[in-house]
């Protein structure tokens, strides 16, 4: 196991800071040999099997590559669930899982009929639905692709969600019922933010549930709004994921819209990253 160890750390070194090739290591053990933490540190002087290592070599060129290791894998954690993602959809962030955590804390454990708009791998509804046993979820994307991998999770966490493919900014073309929460975390960078992110984002996540123009960047937030309007009940919620740099445009939005309490929360980072309001 060290000298595998020493090679990963050799082919990563300078690619990615030592603490990330770090945590790579942890993740490849228990990926490619089935060790938790414990016993790797256990293991330590063992020789892994050829076969094992040809996975962790494999890998390795992946993550050279940019590649997220979540792809690699093609599994996540999210709100403790096992979720299948690939290239079609995004990765599940720990600030959506900070998201889901606000939703749950103001309808208190109510039940209640939830839209999930733009699902993706149907991380947020599928928590959602998760916690909240009593409640009829459904989720919208704009993606095949991306709801076969919703669908697929929802199966493989035995969990009740309505999918269906939908264009929300379109959305007057579709019959919809009544919902008492909206929940969205949909396209929000701006293109002019693109030199800021990193390359494993820019080569492998899917660009369609990223970017937005610079032109009008709060273009899905500002038709969520619209429908919401139509079809949340009253007092019905609203949350959003939203850019940290445009959270004060989206509150001038939402009060224009007629919202009421309209809250921004930051991330565990200090980040603007989520906003809440009423109908």
């Amino acid at each position: 196991m060290r000298a595998t160890i020493q090679y990963i750390k050799k082919e990563l070194a300078g690619i990615y800071p030592e603490t990330e090739i770090e945590g790579f290591i942890r993740l490849l053990f228990e990926w490619a040999c089935g060790w938790d933490y414990s016993a790797q540190i256990l293991n330590r002087n063992r020789k892994i099997e050829a076969a094992n290592f040809d996975k962790i070599k494999a890998s390795v060129a992946r993550l050279k590559q940019f590649e997220p290791i979540q792809y690699i894998f093609g599994e996540t954690i999210f709100f403790d669930l096992q979720l299948k993602v690939n290239p079609a959809v995004l990765i599940p962030r720990p600030e959506t899982e900070e998201l889901v955590n606000w939703i749950l804390e103001t309808i208190s454990g109510k039940a209640a009929h939830i839209l999930d708009i733009g699902t993706g791998s149907g991380c947020i509804s599928l928590a959602l639905k998760k916690n909240l046993p009593g409640s009829r979820v459904s989720a919208i994307d704009i993606s095949d692709e991306a709801l076969k991998t919703a669908k697929s999770n929802a199966l493989l966490n035995n969990l009740d969600v309505r999918f269906w493919q939908a264009d929300i900014l379109k959305w007057r073309e579709y019959n919809w019922p009544e919902f008492d929460v909206i929940v969205s975390n949909p396209p929000y960078v701006r293109q002019l933010e693109k030199k800021q992110m990193q390359p494993n984002v820019l080569k492998y996540e899917p660009e369609i549930a990223l970017f937005v123009s610079n032109n009008n960047p709060l273009i899905f937030y500002s038709e969520i709004a619209a429908f919401a309007k139509d079809h949340l009940a009253k007092n019905g919620k609203l949350f959003y994921e939203i850019n940290e740099y445009l959270g004060n445009d989206l509150k001038n939005l939402l009060t224009n819209f007629g919202f009421t309490n309209i809250l921004m929360k930051h991330d565990i980072n200090g980040k603007a990253r989520m906003v809440f309001c009423e109908r």
